[in-house]
């Protein structure tokens, strides 16, 4: 499903929008490599069940911040990285756990939304990093300023799956 422009209505209307989750993607430690899933379990107030940030024992572990509990990224942001820039950036690259298509990250910022059945509140952008960089060893800092995917905290946990939808409350 591809989302256009007119699909997206900003301002003073409701949001309106249905996209899908694509890929899921969790990590026990910082630096270890992420692991794919079927299925993550979302714990409300905390992360993500088995993630380094729920256990504290990620790379900014040592800088709590309540609206990172779960982060999600654009597959059309991996595709126009490839297509633009040149750059193959694979899902389990860029350290983010929910990959969805069709869903308007940058526009929901201070918003609550579905996934599946769990309710995330969206607190702020993400932000790239060079520690990307030295992970994957493909230059893409620059090209994912402003598209470095979504933080959120979790508002009402329980489990997302492959292929569930995200939708606007």
């Amino acid at each position: 499903m591809n989302i256009s422009p007119s699909d997206i209505h900003v301002g003073d209307s409701q949001l309106a929008f249905q996209g899908r989750i694509v890929f899921l993607h969790f990590c026990p430690r910082a630096f270890l490599p992420m692991r794919a899933a079927e299925r993550l379990n979302l714990i409300a107030g905390q992360g993500i069940e088995g993630d380094r940030y729920c256990q504290s024992s990620g790379f900014y572990s040592h800088k709590p911040e309540e609206g990172r509990q779960v982060t999600l990224f654009e597959i059309e942001t991996l595709e126009a990285l490839k297509r633009d820039h040149g750059i193959p950036l694979g899902p389990e690259e860029h350290r983010r756990n929910i990959t969805v298509r069709g869903v308007p990250l940058n526009h929901l910022v201070g918003r609550q939304f579905w996934v599946g059945e769990t309710l995330l509140e969206a607190t702020r952008l993400s932000t790239p990093c060079k520690h990307l960089e030295e992970i994957t060893g493909k230059p893409v800092f620059d090209p994912l300023i402003n598209r470095s995917g979504l933080n959120c905290k979790i508002l009402t946990g329980g489990s997302v799956y492959l292929n569930d939808v995200i939708r606007p409350v």
